[in-house]
């Protein structure tokens, strides 16, 4: 069934992705682009969301929305958010395109108890295919050429899981998705072969004595948005925004 949020559609893999959100908690999404998620979660569910973003449009449609959103960079800033600031921190389809991926993770679990992650799986039996033939793989979820890509990690689900084990995240529950973004009917198990993407719900401490460790512990004082539809940009001094 088509899901509509306010006379737009929000997309099915979101939708999915809010239904492990509660009532009422503190979100932060990171990567929120034009903030599609967080206007429902706050409209429809009673959450209180900041999102960050880097891209100056995607910025202005967040805000359009009123959505309240930071500029930052998600590979270097988030130390200047403080632990347990929030109650989940979401990461959607974004951890392909980042150039730091385990440290983001790392932060992500010291941000909130509670972390989402969805990712696209390489590892896809049509992505197999066309290797096989000597391409590339094109998909609904990896849908640039190799040349204009910004993805930047290509990774599986076997291959995102060992991280989270490494990093000492564990997972709650996994939603293996279809090539539509909707909940794939292939059993779990099948995930790495059968499965366009999958969506994460992890929860744990992250291990410490990493580099991520060393970054994670050189911000003072959490972010702090006033306002519905705010936008506050990254302070030349570090450790607050």
């Amino acid at each position: 069934m088509r899901r509509r949020l306010r006379g737009e559609r929000l997309r099915r893999d979101l939708w999915l992705l809010s239904s492990l959100i509660p009532d009422g908690a503190r979100v932060l999404d990171l990567g929120c682009g034009h903030g599609s998620l967080l206007s429902h979660l706050i409209r429809e569910r009673g959450c209180r969301g900041t999102g960050v973003e880097i891209d100056p449009d995607s910025v202005l449609a967040a805000i359009g929305r009123s959505v309240p959103v930071i500029e930052l960079d998600i590979d270097v800033d988030l130390g200047d958010f403080a632990d347990h600031s929030y109650d989940v921190v979401v990461l959607s389809r974004t951890l392909q395109a980042i150039q730091r991926p385990r440290e983001v993770l790392w932060e992500m679990a010291r941000i909130a108890p509670r972390v989402i992650v969805s990712m696209p799986n390489f590892a896809y039996w049509r992505n197999r295919l066309r290797l096989l033939f000597g391409n590339a793989p094109v998909s609904r979820d990896l849908p640039y050429e190799w040349y204009d890509s910004p993805n930047v990690h290509f990774g599986s689900l076997d291959d995102l899981e060992a991280l989270f084990a490494d990093l000492g995240l564990r997972v709650v529950r996994c939603l293996p998705l279809s090539a539509h973004n909707d909940r794939s009917f292939w059993p779990v198990r099948l995930r790495n072969w059968a499965a366009g993407a999958a969506l994460y719900e992890l929860a744990g401490q992250p291990k410490s004595g990493s580099d991520a460790d060393a970054a994670g512990r050189a911000a003072a004082d959490a972010a702090h948005v006033g306002g519905e539809g705010a936008v506050v940009r990254k302070s030349r001094r570090r450790g607050r925004v």
